[in-house]
């Protein structure tokens, strides 16, 4: 405790009045609480008010024989403060009219119980970053209603922190301490509200996500001038005959035999998601760009000179020039077939430079992938650097040939023994085999004759050669003549955080599969699991930027083991005192708290009567 002074100007007079407080810990961070009025001390010295204050801290935890016999002065102050508690636990106390209760009761330490524990501190963290983020006051800026703002934060919680359906969502908010930091009941929470809140969302997608956007670069000054975009799939269970962007196309999850969405990300160099798009499950890469630049320039402030990173499955002339219109630059990696007249350059090593690479602050020993760079001549399309990398050189070898001729062979038998006949169906057959070997099925073309009924199979020695001297080579281009090859290559390597936003997106926010039919309830569910990824990455920049690379599942773990429970305490009168609140966390969690600035408190504790039933 400590004396605070308080001056106050009333009718051309001026009151001074000194005021005893203590430092509390609330939700929203450290806060003073008055204890009591001291009046006015200037009359006396200044050293004897750290006393006064001393003496009155000590009385009220019951230290009296500190105290003397003869301060009256202390003692009256003390009984203030103690009526003045009592009256407050008399206004607490639960059911209405219960008698008052003194501060001190006596105890059987052999019936104390707790109850209800609740898991508490995930979604302490999760909301006090919502709250960070000011999600609630977006939210209401697009006139969502207090109910279904406090529902869309359940839910994007839930998906950061164990990812569930709509059904049984429910069940795991009655499982944590959401209904005590929120302060309300979801006990009769069901299923239809959640659904509701998807509906409610899908309009306001954009101006949400600009809101967050401006939010972001304001608390961490992030940088403007690198864009980086990328697109992943996300494949559906069921048929989904309500939702028309639900195609089959290229499935980078291996689901070719489900329909799917392609969803569409640009990602600043910190991680953070700056727009993002749906696209129907058919669309190639390279028919997005357009789209996400528009999306960036309604939803950030896109400045002229700004450069976009993408990588080769968009690097067709016609992107690259649309850019360019943009008054934007670009740095973008070369589709394979333009290494082939870069070969002699490859071939010669005189040029390449290392790049120095740093080993990773989280695991020092860990190997890094060697790289070389050397930049060319520019070019009319642009400033190009030749890449090679030692390790990529196995990755690009193991071609799995063996596989795909084993393949070969089984769809020459089920052609030669009649179980496959139309020609249609092993054309098909054919063209799985190119998808799934898309590398090496370049070298073994692949054709069926009707005539005679047979596969014909061939060897493309010149391509196969040619690949084996590129193994471990790429290129890249750019427009920008201000960078050296280390720079560029630099740049396009932090296409790496898009790959990765799909990745957390994908496990541990579980975005995969798609349940459900209904073309906005789709697109708002990927926009939930957008929301929760905003979470994910203020949490782990937060953490980096003190130097500590810990991602959010490992945190998540850890927070698992503070909880909130009541403790019931049975009093010698037949009575029962409850007291909600939570445990004291262990040393790794508060460790925890203290470095994401998060208060230790999850809720303030409560106290509850019941009193005993007495019999006629």
């Amino acid at each position: 405790m400590y004396i605070r002074k308080s001056i106050r100007a009333y009718k051309g007079k001026t009151y001074t009045n000194h005021l005893l407080v203590e430092s509390v810990l609330t939700p929203n961070g450290p806060r003073q609480k008055t204890i009591c009025s001291l009046g006015d001390l200037s009359p006396r010295p200044r050293e004897e008010w750290l006393a006064l204050a001393r003496k009155i801290e000590d009385a009220l935890v019951g230290q009296d024989d500190l105290l003397g016999g003869d301060d009256d002065e202390v003692a009256e102050i003390v009984g203030r403060v103690r009526a003045r508690r009592t009256k407050e636990t008399r206004e607490n106390a639960e059911p209405s009219g219960a008698p008052p209760r003194t501060a001190l009761i006596k105890v059987d330490p052999s019936r104390v119980t707790t109850e209800q524990h609740r898991e508490a501190g995930p979604v302490h963290v999760g909301y006090q970053f919502w709250q960070r983020l000011g999600l609630d006051q977006i939210l209401r800026d697009c006139g969502l209603s207090a109910v279904l703002c406090r529902l869309a934060c359940v839910m994007t919680l839930n998906r950061l922190i164990e990812p569930a359906s709509e059904h049984a969502m429910p069940a795991w908010i009655r499982r944590t301490a959401l209904g005590d930091i929120l302060g309300v009941s979801f006990d009769a929470l069901e299923e239809d509200p959640l659904y509701q809140v998807l509906d409610k969302l899908y309009p306001h997608r954009a101006a949400i996500e600009a809101a967050l956007v401006e939010r972001e670069r304001s608390l961490f000054n992030l940088d403007q001038t690198i864009y980086l975009y990328d697109l992943t799939s996300t494949y559906f269970e069921g048929l989904c005959a309500d939702n028309p962007k639900a195609q089959r196309g290229h499935s980078r999850d291996k689901r070719s035999d489900c329909k799917q969405l392609v969803v569409g990300l640009v990602v600043n160099r910190d991680g953070f998601p700056l727009a993002h798009e749906i696209f129907a499950g058919n669309t190639r890469d390279h028919r997005t760009l357009a789209t996400m630049i528009d999306r960036l320039r309604e939803r950030v402030e896109l400045k002229e000179g700004a450069t976009v990173v993408v990588d080769r499955g968009m690097a067709f002339d016609e992107n690259l020039a649309e850019i360019k219109t943009r008054k934007l630059h670009y740095i973008v990696a070369s589709r394979q077939g333009e290494r082939n007249q870069w070969l002699a350059e490859f071939e010669d090593v005189d040029g390449f430079v290392p790049v120095l690479r740093q080993p990773s602050p989280l695991n020092p020993a860990q190997k890094k992938t060697t790289i070389e760079v050397k930049i060319c001549a520019d070019t009319d399309d642009g400033t190009h650097v030749l890449c090679r990398s030692e390790q990529r050189i196995a990755k690009d070898r193991a071609k799995h040939e063996k596989r795909l001729l084993a393949d070969i062979e089984k769809l020459s038998q089920r052609v030669a023994t009649g179980r496959l006949v139309k020609p249609e169906k092993i054309n098909q057959a054919i063209g799985r085999l190119r998808e799934r070997y898309p590398r090496v099925a370049r070298y073994h073309p692949l054709s069926y004759d009707e005539k005679t009924a047979t596969l014909v199979t061939a060897f493309d020695a010149d391509k196969h050669h040619t690949a084996e001297q590129l193994d471990g080579c790429y290129l890249l281009k750019t427009d920008r003549k201000d960078l050296t090859g280390d720079e560029i290559w630099r740049i396009y390597s932090l296409l790496t955080r898009a790959e990765n936003a799909f990745r957390d997106m994908k496990s541990p926010l579980v975005i995969r599969p798609l349940f459900h039919q209904v073309e906005r309830r789709c697109d708002s569910h990927i926009f939930v699991c957008l929301l929760a990824y905003h979470l994910l990455t203020t949490i782990e920049k937060t953490l980096l930027d003190q130097g500590i690379h810990t991602s959010w599942a490992s945190v998540r773990d850890t927070l698992k083991t503070h909880q909130v429970c009541t403790v019931v305490l049975p009093t010698d009168d037949g009575a029962f005192l409850r007291i909600r609140k939570a445990a004291t966390p262990e040393p790794e969690v508060e460790q925890i708290y203290r470095n994401l600035a998060v208060p230790s408190q999850v809720i303030a504790p409560k106290r509850t009567w019941t009193e005993p039933a007495h019999s006629d």
